[in-house]
């Protein structure tokens, strides 16, 4: 089973921020790459799908929240290529408009509240979802692991493949979003510290990213900043209104939860001085615009 990539559009970011501090930034949309496999799920998603098909697996179960763009896009993708599917969600049954997607997709849901989901971690977790589901293949929480981080190295050669079209000879470093650090492992591995890869978290520090980062990646080469705003799925007037102003100018769509984190993370550090005049730096758009219908 191969599974091409869609080519995401590198484009110039036009933002008043940025011209006042002469800072170049060029966004990457993976938010464009697919109606329904959006963002960087397309690139976890690959390297599972393959090994799923070379496993001879039916089927393939993973979790989330009620407005996870992981489950969005796992759901579509077993639809298009031929996998039955089952989600593992937090909490108790709620009607969103992720949740009637995921349905109307085909995916089996299973509500495992609070307490249960939280058990995602401990040893035997998985254990009566494959007695449930035998042969199926089971996806860690949001595409994560060797495989997801394999197919996230893959974002690298999409965005340098584009810098001659832009008038760019090369770049300094790299900004997006980190939720389970698995992306941020993906662009560590494939830059193997030729740029530096700024995250910014879309999580407390305390979720692991750092654990993650390094059992995926191995080295160094990256630096957090804190963007989650008093924890993740939490936004604010602010942040809305930041990205309202944000699409006014550039006409780039956000959503509040990541790549809107982000931006915001890195209008601030421009500000503080982090980024010297004439630095350019690639800015990933991770997607999962779906999710905006939950708060919006």
């Amino acid at each position: 089973m191969y599974l091409n990539l869609p080519q995401a559009p590198l484009q110039i970011l036009d933002l008043p921020w940025l011209a006042n501090s002469n800072v170049e930034v060029a966004i990457l949309r993976l938010d464009l790459i697919d109606p329904l496999i959006s963002g960087n799920k397309w690139f976890k998603l690959r390297h599972h799908l393959q090994h799923a098909h070379a496993a001879g697996a039916s089927g393939l179960i993973s979790l989330g929240g009620n407005h996870s763009n992981h489950l969005h896009a796992l759901a579509a993708a077993g639809k298009r290529f031929g996998f039955a599917t089952a989600g593992l969600l937090r909490g108790h049954p709620q009607d969103t408009p992720t949740v009637r997607d995921l349905q109307a997709l085909g995916m089996q849901l299973h509500w495992l509240g609070y307490g249960g989901y939280r058990a995602r971690h401990e040893p035997g977790f998985w254990e009566p979802w494959q007695a449930r589901y035998p042969g199926w293949q089971c996806i860690p929480e949001g595409g994560g692991g060797a495989a997801g981080a394999e197919g996230c190295a893959l974002i690298v050669e999409q965005a340098r493949s584009q810098l001659s079209a832009l008038g760019w000879s090369g770049y300094d470093a790299w900004w997006l979003a980190a939720g389970t650090g698995t992306t941020l492992a993906g662009l560590v591995r494939a830059e193997a510290g030729e740029h530096l890869v700024h995250a910014a978290l879309a999580v407390p520090i305390d979720h692991g990213v750092p654990e993650t980062v390094t059992e995926l990646a191995g080295i160094q080469g990256y630096q957090l900043h804190d963007a989650c705003r008093g924890g993740f799925g939490k936004f604010d007037d602010e942040l809305l209104a930041f990205i309202a102003e944000s699409e006014r100018h550039s006409g780039v769509p956000l959503e509040a939860l990541y790549t809107g984190k982000a931006l915001l993370a890195l209008r601030d550090q421009v500000g503080a001085g982090l980024f010297a005049p004439g630095t350019r730096l690639i800015f990933v758009h991770t997607g999962g615009l779906q999710g905006r219908r939950g708060y919006l």
